[in-house]
């Protein structure tokens, strides 16, 4: 089998899997639910084609975390317009008032994970072109969180666990906190790795905002026995595209 091999960098990025309106937390590494949601975007996947967003779900799905980031917490005043009715001399009037409420959201800050999908080569090219020139926008968790330079790193000829172990670093270790005992691998689980593994709902089966469906799949983490070197591409750098205006 094949992998496709995604670089996931951003100033912000958040992966709910178990988020209710009023406070949206994120997972501390992307989840498989997210990155299909990605895949699909830039195929230009409708939310209701639940065909094809199976497909997709059915791809093997590993992160090598490189950068785990900062947890922030952030503070939004939603608000909530109603309408009721009044009487007026025999005439109904519309009247509207609105309502505030707090909702908290979590972040990661300036995180880098490497996201593999194993699955036949044919269907990990057209998802590689797919995500260089995306139908619609990528971002990751959360439409205020774009991705930061490159995404698709291409497909390799390895199986999932292989390529993670052993592409190049794509955070610097002269910027990250983490040690090289440190550095993990999570992924689905198999058959040798089911006993140690634990149950997660992130198996996208629908995106329709109407009802959305998730079930559960078997995960795993293991840490990487060996560090590797980083990648030609450079450090990462969460400002690196902005452009520096000068001094006047």
């Amino acid at each position: 089998m094949s992998t496709l091999l995604l670089r996931l960098a951003a100033p912000l990025q958040s992966w709910g899997v178990d988020s209710k309106f009023d406070r949206r937390i994120t997972g501390r590494s992307p989840s498989k639910s997210g990155v299909i949601g990605l895949c699909a975007a830039a195929l230009g996947v409708r939310r209701d084609e639940e065909e094809r967003i199976e497909k997709l779900a059915h791809l093997k799905f590993g992160v090598r975390i490189d950068e785990p980031g900062r947890l922030l917490k952030d503070f939004h005043m939603a608000h909530k317009e109603m309408f009721w009715d009044s009487f007026d001399r025999s005439r109904i009037n519309r009247e509207k008032a609105s309502s505030s409420y707090l909702t908290i959201r979590y972040y990661l800050s300036d995180a880098a994970f490497l996201v593999g999908l194993e699955g036949e080569k044919g269907f990990l090219d057209e998802i590689d072109v797919a995500i260089r020139t995306p139908m619609f926008p990528l971002y990751l968790g959360r439409r205020s969180c774009p991705p930061e330079g490159r995404v698709s790193l291409g497909v390799v000829e390895d199986g999932l666990k292989e390529a993670l172990k052993k592409w190049p670093l794509i955070a610097s270790l002269r910027r990250s906190k983490f040690k090289e005992d440190k550095l993990r691998i999570v992924m689905d689980a198999d058959k040798d790795t089911e006993k140690d593994s634990y149950l997660l709902r992130d198996f996208p089966l629908s995106f329709n905002p109407e009802h959305k469906k998730y079930h559960f799949r078997r995960v795993c983490e293991f840490p990487l026995p060996h560090l590797v070197k980083e990648q030609d591409i450079g450090e990462h750098d969460p400002l690196e595209e902005l452009e520096v205006l000068p001094c006047t």
